[in-house]
């Protein structure tokens, strides 16, 4: 329970830091116009897959989607489950939206033709994808744990950069609300693991470390291609979008396209490197193990 802890403390902690970098310096507004400008780019090619991500983005689908994973774990006979799960997607999604009606954008010269639309971090849409994927990887056996992550985590890292090739959110507005699940979950996995039943145990077994591994080196990956390309803009980043040429542009549009993979898989493989301890085995270790429900 204390890494758990530690680990919606990290999450904070970066969601303060890219809260401040990217919101209340020049220099962070700036990255995120020029990437924002960036996705003009092949904007048409991808116009159609953009909105029916998007458009999926809904209250109701959010309430159905709770429903529906709260009634998987339920059917599982795993309450708590359930009750981790309704608050880990209402907690994630509650915090975002005051969250983001809290922080006043300052005017710092940067995009004036956005100025009117105020602060955007974090994103709404990006957290409601995030925070549905997230739980029902928490609710469901463990024989499709992995899985679930693997598509879970393509599935939020697809909503994020939707947001942002459509231009309705900056790149670190996706980033930030990854890290405001992140940090649900981590606290979400805390309470499991508090009030788990004496008589489970954790099944070394189920903690999916290969796909943990397969998340990790995906994010390292991510990372150092946005760090490329950020490094590449950054030599132009005093130059307005409008006078960049067209490879400056994509470099800081993949590059944050890359950034917001890499955050979305490395959040997804912290939490998936926990499961097998928050969400334990039924029936006692010894001589039960044919007995035990996932």
């Amino acid at each position: 329970m204390v890494w758990l802890l530690a680990l919606a403390a990290v999450h904070a902690y970066a969601f303060v830091e890219v809260r401040r970098f990217f919101v209340f310096t020049e220099k962070g507004q700036r990255l995120d116009w020029i990437a924002l400008t960036g996705n003009s780019i092949g904007e048409d090619r991808i116009d159609d897959l953009v909105n029916t991500v998007l458009d999926a983005m809904t209250v109701a689908s959010l309430v159905g989607a709770t429903v529906l994973i709260g009634f998987i774990a339920l059917i599982r006979r795993r309450f708590l489950l359930a009750v981790a799960a309704t608050l880990l997607v209402a907690g994630a999604n509650l915090t975002t939206q005051v969250l983001k009606q809290a922080t006043t954008r300052p005017e710092l010269g940067v995009d004036v033709e956005r100025i009117a639309a105020g602060n955007s971090l974090p994103s709404g849409h990006t957290t409601v994808a995030a925070s549905i994927a997230i739980a029902l990887v928490l609710v469901l056996p463990a024989q499709v744990r992995a899985l679930a992550a693997l598509l879970g985590a393509a599935y939020i890292a697809l909503a994020g950069v939707a947001t942002m090739s459509a231009g309705w959110h900056r790149p670190s507005d996706a980033v930030a609300s990854l890290l405001v699940v992140g940090a649900w979950a981590a606290v979400a996995g805390a309470l499991l693991a508090l009030f788990q039943r004496d008589d489970g145990f954790a099944d070394e077994q189920k903690a999916h470390w290969p796909t943990v591994a397969t998340l990790l080196v995906v994010a390292l990956v991510a990372f150092a291609v946005a760090a490329a390309s950020w490094q590449w803009v950054n030599d132009v980043i005093a130059i307005p979008p409008d006078e960049l040429g067209r490879r400056r542009l994509f470099a800081a549009y993949a590059g944050s396209a890359a950034g917001i993979t890499g955050t979305a898989t490395l959040v997804m493989a912290l939490f998936l490197a926990s499961l097998h301890q928050v969400v334990p085995q039924r029936g006692a270790q010894s001589g039960q193990r044919g007995k035990l429900s996932t």
